[in-house]
């Protein structure tokens, strides 16, 4: 990789001069909680206004300023194959044109649910949801159906969506039953939620010793992309998995972020492992709204309408959204992951290198195309380590970068994304922007 320190950033939007990014976080304000219509869009975390993005080619975003930048969001990971990818948009426009949405079965609902079956050994059968918060809700109504237990083991720092049970901070003990962790969720919602360390394997066999009996089951991010990229452990997955099996609990794969990310099969794929029920959203649905749930076929028949548990969605299996999806996954090519990995290392290595030459403490962690700059000195392996980052560093990096051209989530606890779209060039500019960051 040649060295890029002169090579100038795409233009971008200095601090205060985004007059129209401003001008439009006014009116949302106004009529939307935030101004945004997801938390994390509001910059809370990083200090100053949002962005608001006009359009989307490739591996860059376009401001209503008309500034421009390499984008590491990715529409915070479904954008595999970039942003606009001519194919995938030719096909979501053939498709509208017969149709938006019909409230019946589609041969390409059909078409769908055979591919995700090709690239997931573990799902028998799945149904399609809207989101990737309606996929895991399903899931866990499924697990509790099918076992008749109402425990759920969930993980600190894993984010599985905002169901009432799943917004849940930990308990006293390493078996105790967790609390809410937001306004309008009844203690009720949490009685029955146990939330652990993520990667602690102690904690996790102290459950299952206390409570093996109630667990319906245990849901993981198999790679953590909600408290930054936190990879599991060397058996810890396996761990999970053992267990469940052993105390007849169902093992809940959570792959709405690393689903077709780290490979066409997802973590299942990469570590060679099969969970009871998986979770999946984001790449699948190509950029539009589609996720799904779905693993064992003695599991998914307790789903409506062949079993008791109930769930359904008007625009579930939505024509276009399914059609964006397979358009992409077809394009998921050998060659695609090796890029992507290819580009990932180099990132990887440039970021390292910009931190300890400006004697910044911080680590870096990755995996395939997931990787998280860190404000602390790592490794970081749970959410007690993660929370130890400098937020305060992160977003002055965060400014630094995006006044250089560069769009990092803004978050210190988000991983960041690289898409097929990016190039080496993207790569030598982005560690030009992240030393000059640095250094500032």
């Amino acid at each position: 990789m040649t060295n890029a320190t002169s090579a100038p950033p795409p233009a971008a939007a200095r601090p205060g001069r985004a007059p129209a990014s401003r001008a439009l976080f006014d009116r949302a304000s106004a009529v939307l909680p935030g101004g945004v219509n997801s938390p994390v869009r509001a910059f809370r975390a990083v200090g100053g206004d949002p962005l608001f993005i006009a359009r989307a080619e490739g591996a860059r975003l376009f401001d209503a300023d008309g500034a421009e930048y390499i984008d590491y969001v990715g529409s915070w990971g479904p954008a595999i194959l970039g942003h606009a990818h001519p194919a995938v948009v030719e096909a979501v426009r053939e498709a509208a044109s017969r149709g938006l949405s019909f409230g019946a079965p589609t041969e390409l609902e059909v078409r769908f649910a055979e591919t995700i079956r090709a690239l997931y050994p573990s799902i028998d059968m799945l149904r399609c949801v809207s989101s990737g918060t309606e996929a895991t809700m399903s899931a866990i109504r499924a697990a509790r159906g099918f076992t008749g237990r109402d425990v759920l083991v969930k993980f600190e720092g894993c984010y599985h969506g905002h169901a009432d049970p799943l917004l849940v901070k930990a308990g006293s003990g390493l078996a105790t039953f967790g609390a809410p962790d937001s306004a309008g969720v009844p203690e009720g919602a949490a009685r029955n939620t146990l939330s652990l360390p993520y990667n602690d394997a102690a904690a996790l066999e102290a459950a299952f010793a206390a409570r093996g009996g109630d667990i319906a089951a245990v849901i993981l991010e198999p790679v953590v992309g909600n408290m930054g990229c936190v990879p599991p452990e060397p058996g810890f997955l396996a761990l999970v998995i053992d267990l469940c099996r052993k105390h007849g609990a169902l093992s809940i794969f959570d792959e709405v972020m690393t689903g077709c990310r780290l490979a066409r099969g997802g973590a299942q794929e990469r570590f060679g492992l099969r969970p009871d029920l998986t979770t999946l959203g984001k790449i699948v649905g190509g950029g539009m709204p589609l996720a799904a749930y779905g693993g064992r076929a003695d599991v998914m028949r307790v789903v409506s309408p062949l079993g008791p548990v109930y769930q359904a969605g008007t625009l579930s299996g939505n024509p276009i959204a399914v059609t964006a999806g397979l358009a992409t996954l077809e394009r998921l090519t050998p060659d695609l992951y090796e890029r992507l990995e290819r580009l990932g290392a180099a990132l990887e290595r440039g970021l390292r290198a910009a931190a300890e030459a400006a004697s910044v403490t911080a680590c870096v962690q990755r995996v395939g195309s997931m990787i998280t700059l860190f404000f602390t000195r790592g490794p970081v392996r749970c959410w007690a380590e993660a929370s130890t980052s400098d937020t305060k560093r992160f977003s002055a990096f965060h400014a630094g970068m995006l006044a250089r051209g560069v769009y990092w989530p803004p978050s210190q606890y988000e991983a960041a994304f690289l898409s097929g779209a990016h190039t080496e060039q993207d790569i030598e500019r982005t560690i030009a922007a992240c030393r000059e960051a640095l250094a500032a």
